[in-house]
């Protein structure tokens, strides 16, 4: 039903907003407002206000803040049209006249609804008759005890095919509108209707106002075909849209405050049993959750637990779950897991252990992106490279699917660090700490031009190379440096086997991470046990004089001359693979003048970089 702001301001004008708020929050005039403790959050001093001449409410402590409307539908999580319709009969305003089509279908959805709310007192009434000894039996081994029936409204269906049929009839209702309330069903054949509900344990299906809408039932025979049965969907009832056990839910919601948890179980006595525990609780009518039932979950609490049974049938709901809800996440949306322990659900705790137990469990839970992780993870083997690279895929196939970009982003971020976690780097140990960092032992030299000490410079060749550490320092400065150079990179390194272990990280670090930034490069090789090894190329870098490493060079310029000394080093490496081979032709007495031809160029590139001429122009080109 859509309201208009006439329709509306009418309500706000009949309705003070002190007046209601007043029922449930204890409030004292102060000046031209009112001032209460916070009925969102446990508070000493007063920081909810009330002003009646602007209309609104706010409160300081959680920042909640709105009118008449708002402030039901935050206090007792009622929808929108369900608080209007709330503050309107309250007012005395009725509700805007339909069209007459649309005032006929709400005649008839009433007189259906009033026929399911006499069908469930008689569902009550026949537990309590020597037809449901056995029913009242059951119940009591399942530690519901008599006491509860009537709150959840509890009741069962004898046995006989038309017991509920006669008895509605003989009310006056008419086997149409019986159908039509998905009490009876219609044989195909034509013949009469007969009961939908026989000899089953009833619980009654409410919605958000806390109407019947229909039933479910629990077979009373072991032997029975369905050993749940819900009504069908009718003009009242619509299982996508429908939580079992919400109005009560609501209620425990409002009580336990901001910090109160919303758990989605698997059926309708595990519902019970969290809430006789004091934990709100709801359950899908036996299918997974849909698209609608996490909005209304979402519009309850902002991370509602789903807990399913630890058995097959329920690690499938839950990850039907996880993809339904993976394109809806958002700030503020989301879901956690948790999996009651030994093979039990909630009722199975509840009676066994109590509430402080099931609690405790309930409490225990995972979160979204970590059930995400561990459903990929265990999806296939991991025992070879190929399928470890699946995993890869899979989690960033997962990731995309969150329309939210940012969040999209984040969850991307989270599952590849936990898979790094999963496959530990197997990079070569770096040098143990406190090492020396010469060679021969002493304190490093001083950090000043090579073209001031060609001794330092020598002292450096048996050691970290200059210019390769000058490269290792850009790189971590500017990972994007790398891109178009990660094939060299993994084949021959920085040109440095000292460095090699160094470049597998920063590879593996730079593949698997999208948005790799240079704290988060850095901080990430020094937790990896490269921090040692860091303060060698810090100190081995300021020889090389490279002009990347000036302020006044421009990002461009840096990157190419970045390239161009990195391809000198790759020259220079696969010159020395190609005297390799031509060394053994020339011990068989063929490839002389090749033989020649490579050494010379390898010591031309190799002066240049021990001299520092690789950054002249002529060295350039």
């Amino acid at each position: 039903m859509r309201f208009d702001e006439r329709f509306l301001d009418e309500i706000k004008s009949r309705l003070r907003l002190s007046d209601v708020i007043g029922k449930t929050v204890k409030l004292r005039r102060q000046g031209r407002e009112f001032v209460g403790l916070s009925p969102f959050n446990k508070e000493r001093s007063p920081s909810f206000f009330v002003n009646d001449d602007k209309g609104f409410f706010h409160d300081f402590s959680s920042g909640k803040h709105g009118d008449l409307i708002g402030f039901l539908q935050e206090t007792e999580r009622l929808s929108f049209v369900e608080a209007v319709e709330r503050l309107a009969a309250e007012a005395g305003v009725p509700l805007p006249t339909p069209d007459p089509e649309s005032a006929a279908q709400d005649k008839k959805r009433q007189g259906l609804a009033d026929w399911l709310e006499l069908t469930a007192t008689w569902f009550e009434a026949e537990l309590r008759r020597p037809a449901g000894q056995a029913a009242r039996d059951y119940l009591e081994k399942r530690g519901l005890p008599e006491a509860e029936w009537y709150r959840f409204r509890v009741g069962f269906a004898p046995a006989g095919r038309s017991a509920l049929k006669d008895y509605l009839i003989a009310k006056g209702a008419l086997p149409d509108d019986l159908i039509a309330a998905g009490l009876l069903i219609a044989p195909e054949d034509g013949g009469a209707a007969y009961d939908r509900f026989r000899d089953r344990i009833i619980f009654p299906i409410a919605d958000g106002r806390g109407r019947i809408i229909s039933f479910g039932g629990r077979a009373m025979d072991p032997a029975a075909r369905a050993k749940y049965l819900n009504g069908p969907d009718t003009g009242l009832f619509d299982k996508g849209r429908t939580l079992f056990g919400l109005p009560e839910a609501r209620k425990l919601l409002h009580a336990g405050g901001e910090g109160a948890a919303l758990v989605v179980v698997e059926g309708y006595m595990d519902v019970i049993a969290c809430q006789r525990a004091g934990v709100a609780a709801v359950a899908a009518m036996g299918t997974a959750l849909t698209e609608t039932q996490m909005d209304m979950l979402w519009r309850l609490h902002p991370e509602p637990t789903l807990c399913f049974d630890g058995d097959r049938a329920g690690m499938q709901a839950a990850a039907r779950a996880i993809d339904r809800a993976l394109p809806l996440l958002k700030s503020g949306k989301s879901f956690c897991f948790a999996i009651v322990t030994g093979g039990k659900d909630p009722d199975d705790i509840l009676r066994e252990q109590g509430a402080g137990a099931l609690k405790t469990q309930l409490a225990a839970t995972t979160p979204f992106v970590e059930a995400v992780f561990t459903r990929e993870r265990e999806a296939t083997p991991l025992d070879t490279p190929e399928r470890r690279a699946g995993l890869k895929q899979r989690l960033r196939a997962v990731a995309k699917v969150i329309a939210d970009g940012d969040l999209a982003a984040a969850y991307n971020d989270a599952l590849m660090s936990r898979y790094s976690a999963l496959f530990p780097s197997t990079a070569a140990a770096p040098r143990a700490p406190g090492a020396p960092w010469r060679k021969g032992g002493g304190p490093p030299p001083p950090t000043f031009a090579l073209s001031q000490s060609k001794a330092a410079a020598k002292r450096l060749a048996g050691d970290l190379g200059p210019i390769a550490a000058a490269l290792v320092r850009q790189a971590i400065i500017d990972p994007p440096v790398l891109d178009g150079h990660l094939e060299d990179l993994q084949v021959r390194g920085f040109g440095d086997p000292a460095l090699d272990g160094l470049a597998k990280e920063i590879i593996r670090l730079r593949i698997d991470v999208e948005r790799l930034d240079s704290e988060a490069l850095r901080r990430h090789l020094a937790e990896s046990g490269f921090s040692a090894l860091l303060i060698d190329v810090e100190r081995a870098a300021a020889y090389a004089r490279a002009p990347f490493e000036q302020n006044d060079v421009t990002l461009a310029a840096a990157r190419s001359q970045w390239s161009h000394a990195f391809e000198v080093l790759n020259r220079v490496a696969a010159l020395e693979d190609a005297l390799n081979v031509a060394k053994q032709e020339l011990a068989h007495g063929a490839g002389a003048s090749a033989f020649m031809a490579l050494k010379a160029e390898r010591d031309a590139l190799r002066r240049a970089i021990k001299t520092g001429s690789i950054w002249t122009p002529d060295a350039q080109t």
